[in-house]
């Protein structure tokens, strides 16, 4: 499975989580603020358990 595939269990694939990180970083200009921060952080935690899925589906 590609990271662009849905991931099972999962709302969104690891590329459309990666294209909304991408829009918050271009949102904020490059530096974010505290609550941008939190958003972030959740964000790379989702897109981390996509790609762990995807892997796993592929062995």
């Amino acid at each position: 499975m590609s990271p662009d595939s849905p991931i099972p269990g999962s709302a969104r694939s690891a590329a459309e989580v990666n294209e909304q990180i991408r829009a918050l970083w271009l949102r904020a200009g490059g530096k974010l603020s505290a609550e941008e921060r939190a958003e972030y952080e959740q964000l790379v935690i989702e897109w981390a358990a996509a790609i762990r899925i995807a892997v796993i589906e592929a062995a």
